[in-house]
């Protein structure tokens, strides 16, 4: 098995860049985590998806992975986790099911939600508040990186622990 610095390190080469980058939260950043480079490396994704099931709350039934990073993540994770899966959208589509949420039934269960990069947590509390209305007991989070500029506090206010496999600090 991979030590952990390795892992972080491996991740830190694949996808840290730097420069000037807007994050989806509006705010610019001189670094940015290109998390399709790990996505895209399968033996990479699946290091993290095997540390990261360690991180899976006790009780959990559903993983739930965010489009559209997330989906990647959850999918690999599921593997190790043995659990069933949701791929959750932005907004429901408007053709076919018309559902926000696809694959494994989500009401009534407890769900993990899986994000990729964590920043303020904003795409995290509207997806959980919409996984929620659909009967989803969420009150944790699963991420692969935590940038740590308030995304853990972000969820904590709306009721949701977050779980990261690794930090912005881990990739420095």
């Amino acid at each position: 098995m991979t030590s952990s610095e390795d892992l972080a390190r491996r991740v830190r080469d694949v996808s840290r860049l730097t420069g000037e980058f807007v994050l989806r939260s509006g705010r610019t950043a001189t670094e940015y985590f290109d998390k399709y480079q790990f996505e895209a490396d399968p033996e990479l994704l699946d290091q993290l998806a095997e540390r990261m099931a360690v991180l899976i709350p006790e009780g959990t039934e559903v993983l739930a992975g965010l489009e559209m990073g997330g989906i990647a993540v959850v999918t690999a994770l599921a593997r190790h986790a043995k659990l069933p899966t949701a791929f959750v959208r932005k907004q429901a589509k408007q053709y076919g099911t018309a559902r926000l949420s696809e694959g494994a039934e989500v009401a009534g269960r407890r769900v993990l939600v899986v994000e990729d990069v964590v920043t303020s947590g904003g795409q995290v509390v509207i997806s959980t508040g919409e996984l929620r209305k659909l009967g989803a007991h969420v009150d944790h989070a699963l991420c692969v990186i935590d940038r740590q500029e308030g995304g853990a506090q972000a969820l904590a206010a709306d009721g949701i622990t977050l779980r990261a496999l690794l930090t912005r600090e881990d990739l420095s």
